[in-house]
């Protein structure tokens, strides 16, 4: 496993975004996250040492966590971003993003039905951008796609959008100020995924987190730890 942050800085675009950790982070560092530049360890997947490249073959490489990687100030670099991915076949892309919309207007002309090793994961906050972001995806010729609930402010249906997902992942919101997720909301979800033979991973609670009717306040390491003890993982055999 590699992180690759080609870029740094990114733009709220809806809901899920209000404190999201990567502005609330440059926040404590005083920074201006909402200036997008090029970062320094830009040519990470094609960098050698000793001849051989730094990420070692076969690694998934998690792409642009601090950024979106669909955001436009970052248009006159991507080509060069899909140029490292297509010579780092040996190894699996996956990105994340709420900017499905422009995924058209950002692929490379050799795209034809997707990168066998790009995975592209559209992160949904509540109905509302399931309901506008998930028929984009389904639509688009992406080889790998998968459905991000997080932070999952309400309850969501996606009973209609899992035909070609691989995997389904749901998680809570981290801020002092975060809005509650009620643990009936991630049971649902991983219902509908069993429902269609669809993985489902349950990534981490909230800190405002309600199960069964009582609100709790966990601490960091607890919305992991919660999420983990709670087994509800689930794979089709």
């Amino acid at each position: 496993m590699a992180f690759w942050n080609p870029w740094n800085g990114c733009k709220r675009v809806s809901e899920g975004c209000r404190y999201c950790f990567i502005h609330e982070g440059a926040k404590k560092r005083k920074l201006k996250i909402d200036k997008i530049i090029k970062a320094p360890g830009f040519d990470a997947p094609i960098k050698k040492r000793n001849g051989s490249y730094i990420i070692s073959s076969g690694s998934t490489i998690y792409t642009s966590f601090k950024s979106d990687f669909l955001i436009e100030e970052a248009d006159v670099w991507r080509e060069e971003c899909w140029a490292m991915i297509r010579e780092r076949s040996d190894c699996q892309f996956v990105f994340l993003t709420k900017r499905i919309e422009r995924l058209n207007d950002c692929l490379p002309s050799d795209w034809g039905r997707g990168y066998e090793n790009v995975t592209i994961g559209v992160s949904v906050e509540n109905q509302k951008m399931a309901d506008k972001r998930l028929p984009i995806l389904h639509a688009l010729p992406i080889r790998h796609k998968n459905i991000i609930c997080q932070p999952l402010l309400g309850a969501i249906d996606l009973s209609d959008y899992l035909g070609d997902i691989e995997l389904v992942m749901a998680g809570g919101e981290y801020h002092k100020q975060g809005r509650a997720m009620d643990y009936k909301w991630v049971l649902a979800i991983r219902q509908q995924c069993i429902a269609q033979n669809i993985p489902f991973e349950f990534r981490q609670c909230s800190t405002h987190f309600i199960k069964e009717g009582v609100a709790y306040q966990l601490s960091y390491r607890q919305l992991f730890s919660q999420a983990k003890k709670a087994a509800i993982n689930w794979y089709p055999e």
